[in-house]
Parts: C-alpha cells; sequence; structure tokens
C-alpha cells in the first residue's frame, strides 16, 4: 500500500524525513498524492492524500497557516520540493509540522514530483495486481471448500489462513452456523439475529461485553438476508484488504445457505404432504408409516401432535417452522414440522416429559424469538399409532385456532376447552360479536339509562347454575327481587333463562361476547 514509509525506502526518489510525525503516521496508508501551489489547499485536498508543493505560496501566506489548513484537511503529510531559490526547507515550516505532528519529508533539487506520482502509482499498481491474485486465488480455496462440503467452517477456515480475526456466522433464526477464534454467548446471538431483522440491517452490531462492535457481511440467499458473517472488530480497525476478504467470504457463504435452504424447502414440502396423508384418513393412510420414518419418527409409537400460531394473527411469520424445529432437536427428539400460512404443525414421538410442560417450554422459546407476539399452542390427544393421526391432528389445530382469539390462555388441550368454546373460537369475531349485541343489547340499554344491574344478575344467574338462593345471596338481594330481574331479562332479551333452550342461548351470547372482545 502507499505510505510515506514505502517513498523513504525508495532511494531514487532522494527523499529526507524532516518531522516523523506520531507513532504509525509514515505507515498510515495514503490515498493519493496531490500536488499544489495554493496558500490554502484544503478545499480540495481528500483526507489521506500526500501534499507536493514547492513552497510558491510563500509570499502570499505563512508556513503555519499552510500546515494548519492541510492538516485540518486530514492530509497524510507534506513532501516539500527543494528548488535552486529554496535550496533548504523553511524552518518555519518544519517547526509548523513538528506542532501539528504532520510527518514533512523534502525531496531533491534533482527529482521532479513527476517521479513521486510515478512510485506511487506503481505501488498502487503492485497492489490492485496483489489484491486480484489474492482474490482469485481465496475464491478458488472457497470454491473448494464449499464444494468439499466443508460448510461455513471451512469458508471461515479459508479466510483464518490468510488473516487472523475473530469470526462468527448467525443466521436470522439467532443459530451460530460456524465460529473462529470466538464464541459467542445465546445473548450475543440474538442481538446479532436482531439486527437481521431490521430494515436496512446495521453495519455494525453492538455485542455488549468484552466484544463491544462487530462489523456485519450479510449473508444472502433467495429471499431476503438469512445470515450474517460477524467480524468481531469494529470497521474502523478493519483494513481494505481484510474487509475484501470477509466480503467475498460472504458471498460464497450464500452458495452455502442457498444449499441448506434447497434442503430445508424439500423437508418442509415432504412435511406438508405428510399432513395431506394425514388428512386424507383411510385413503392415504398406508403412506404414512414411511414418510414418519423418513424424519426418523417411530410411527408405531405413541405420537404427539400441537400446532402453534400467534394470537390476534391470521398468519404466520418467517422463521417460525425453523424456531419449532430446533426446539425439539436440541432436544435429540424426532419431529416433523410442517410450517404453513396460518399455523405450523409438528408431529413427534410422545416424550417421557409432561406434554404440557415440553409445550409451555417450546411457547417460551418462541417468545424469545418473536418478543412481540403471543404465541399459542394447540394440543391433540395423543395418537397410539401413526394410523390414528387424523384425529388428533385436526384436534390440535382446532384447539390452536380457538387460543389465537382467547386471551390469557396460550396452551390447551382440545378437550380442555369446551366444545361450545372450540365452536365459537371457530368463527371470526365480527360474527361473534354480533350474535352476542343481539341478545346483550337490550339488558345493556336497560342497564344504562336504569342502572338496573341486570346483566350482572344474568352472569350470576348462570354461575349459579339456575339456584335462586345462591345468586339471591351473592348479590345481597331478595329472592323476590332477583324472580323480578329474571323476568325483565325474558322481556328484554325473549329468553327466558329458567329453561335450558333459552339459557344455553345467554350463556353462548355473554362467551362470545368476552371472546370478541379478546
Amino acid at each position: 500500500m502507499l505510505t510515506l514509509a514505502g517513498l523513504l525506502q525508495d532511494t531514487s526518489l532522494e527523499l529526507d524525513l524532516l518531522v516523523a510525525g506520531p507513532d504509525g503516521a509514515l505507515t498510515r496508508e495514503a490515498l493519493w498524492v496531490h500536488n499544489t501551489e495554493l496558500p490554502d489547499p484544503s478545499p480540495y485536498l481528500r483526507e489521506g492524500e500526500i501534499v507536493l508543493t514547492n513552497g510558491l505560496w510563500l509570499p502570499d501566506t505563512t508556513c503555519s497557516a499552510f500546515v494548519e489548513a492541510v492538516h485540518s484537511a486530514g492530509a497524510a503529510g507534506i513532501v516539500f520540493g527543494l528548488r535552486t531559490e529554496t535550496p533548504q526547507t523553511p524552518d518555519d515550516l518544519i517547526q509548523a509540522c513538528e506542532a501539528h505532528g504532520l510527518p514533512l519529508l523534502q525531496i531533491s533539487v534533482d527529482v521532479p514530483f513527476t517521479a513521486v506520482t510515478q512510485a506511487a502509482s506503481a505501488t498502487q499498481a503492485d497492489q490492485r495486481r496483489e489484491a486480484l491474485v489474492d482474490l482469485v486465488r481465496r475464491g478458488d480455496a472457497l470454491a473448494q471448500a464449499i464444494s468439499h462440503g466443508a460448510g461455513a467452517s471451512g469458508v471461515l477456515a479459508v479466510l483464518r489462513r490468510e488473516h487472523d480475526l475473530p469470526l462468527a456466522v448467525v443466521d436470522r433464526m439467532a443459530r451460530p452456523l460456524a465460529s473462529a477464534g470466538t464464541t459467542l454467548s445465546p445473548e450475543q446471538l440474538r442481538l446479532a439475529a436482531d439486527g437481521l431483522t431490521r430494515h436496512p440491517p446495521p453495519l455494525e452490531i453492538d455485542l455488549g461485553g468484552e466484544h463491544g462492535k462487530a462489523t456485519v457481511f450479510l449473508v444472502g440467499a433467495v429471499g431476503d438476508t438469512d445470515a450474517a458473517l460477524l467480524c468481531l472488530k469494529p470497521v474502523t480497525e478493519l483494513s481494505r484488504a481484510e474487509q475484501d476478504a470477509l466480503d467475498q467470504a460472504a458471498r460464497f457463504l450464500s452458495l452455502e445457505v442457498a444449499k441448506q435452504q434447497a434442503v430445508q424447502a424439500i423437508e418442509l414440502r415432504f412435511a406438508s404432504e405428510l399432513l395431506d396423508m394425514i388428512l386424507s384418513g383411510a385413503q392415504r393412510a398406508a403412506e404414512v408409516p414411511d414418510r414418519l420414518r423418513a424424519f426418523g419418527v417411530d410411527p408405531y409409537g405413541e405420537l404427539l401432535v400441537l400446532a402453534t400460531a400467534f394470537a390476534d394473527s391470521d398468519a404466520t411469520l418467517p422463521g417460525l417452522s425453523e424456531t419449532v424445529g430446533a426446539f425439539f432437536l436440541d432436544r435429540s427428539l424426532a419431529v416433523v414440522v410442517a410450517g404453513g400460512s396460518h399455523d405450523v404443525v409438528a408431529v413427534l414421538q410422545r416424550p417421557q416429559q409432561d406434554t404440557r410442560d415440553l409445550a409451555d417450554q417450546l411457547r417460551q422459546a418462541i417468545s424469545k424469538r418473536f418478543p412481540h407476539q403471543r404465541a399459542v399452542i394447540g394440543l391433540g390427544e395423543p395418537a397410539p399409532t401413526a394410523h390414528l393421526l387424523r384425529e388428533p391432528l385436526v384436534q390440535a389445530r382446532k384447539a390452536c385456532q380457538v387460543l389465537r382469539r382467547r386471551p390469557g390462555q396460550s396452551v390447551a388441550t382440545f378437550n380442555e376447552l369446551g366444545t361450545h368454546r372450540v365452536l365459537l373460537g371457530l368463527q371470526d369475531p365480527e360474527t361473534l360479536r354480533s350474535f352476542a349485541a343481539g341478545v346483550l343489547q337490550p339488558l345493556r340499554e336497560y342497564d344504562r339509562k336504569r342502572d338496573a344491574g341486570l346483566e350482572s344478575t344474568l352472569r350470576a344467574f348462570l354461575q349459579y347454575d339456575g339456584q335462586y338462593a345462591a345468586t339471591a345471596a351473592a348479590l345481597y338481594i331478595h329472592v323476590n327481587t332477583l324472580r323480578n330481574r329474571l323476568a325483565k331479562i325474558a322481556e328484554l332479551t325473549g329468553r327466558d333463562a329458567v329453561r335450558t333452550e333459552d339459557r344455553v342461548d345467554l350463556y353462548l351470547a355473554l362467551e362470545a361476547d368476552e371472546l370478541a372482545q379478546g
């Protein structure tokens, strides 16, 4: 790379060092050389340029003002060209450069500035040629690593041969795909994954702790950004060569991620076909055991089916299927995970762990990945064998559908929800709201005008199973008052709470109203 130290080593330039500047100033990479005789060249200087000057500006400004202007522009240093009229570098210029910590070199009268420009051009040409050779050689090594199945770890190994950098590859599910020279904690993995969900993703992610900021090199495949190559150093500490190598590696990692996505797409299609086989009943029942075996699930052991989704949402989110699958695989449980547009279904061997505890742990894992969503999980009754999976699958999905519209409850079996709750839960909120209003609105209007407490009376009467004495005692009213209120309820709604069929209507209206409000 172009540096003042490199130019000094070229004896043909006949350069002498007058002011070295602070440590590292001479080895700092220079952008280019800039020939100027302006008293104030700062508007035209780029940061990192080496200023070449013969001092023709001396009659128009002071050395101190000239150096101040060059320093403020961020120049890498000054090369002062001696002339017959100026056989030595002015002391004022040397003192000004020392005061500002700006490197100063002088060049012989016999050497023109064009020689410096040619030397700089040759240095940068060599640098570009070396970079191109490195790019091709590294590309060959990366392609070989990918083709031989070394995966993301093989890519990092190629990088580490050239650059001793702490590296990690993390996908949008906060899974560590590979690492070299570092290990990320679960919290740091989560921070990295959260960064990938931003639009646009950041150039750096603050991982906290001893690592601090990590530079992000995006790894994309068929769809959105799927992963990131993280270098656990801020971008300001990376050289151009290191950044180019990391960027090239990220592109090869995209090939690896695309390959993984293709495998996942095939697995997802096979899993979705399994659900179709199960729902087809006897027509395709013979195909189910073989499909389960392909995923490592024993078709003749007791099987568990669960369905998960997000509350108050008719659609799943990208990454939910992967989160569910990773949860079970981390526990060494063979599973078939089928992601649909409305829910994600998992079929697995019934584990020894309590089913409810397992489902609750899964819900917590999903909540960590999607902290702003409420996950719900519906469970079907265990199936003794693969041939009896149809009913548990239907139960799990219906239970999940009901839970999505029920506040407060996140995990339940089909049987726990109750038949009427399942039926109500399968209706859309507007239908429930319309049904509840048609029954309860007259009571609420009457209560609003007269503060008669008819709705609270109805709720209490149903809660105490139609027992007059218990209801009156709970409301602190006389039984005759209770009878009068029930008569008024019957008059307003057209439904007598004493009659079973009317009582069912009133009860369902209250339940539907609760579901619609939730």
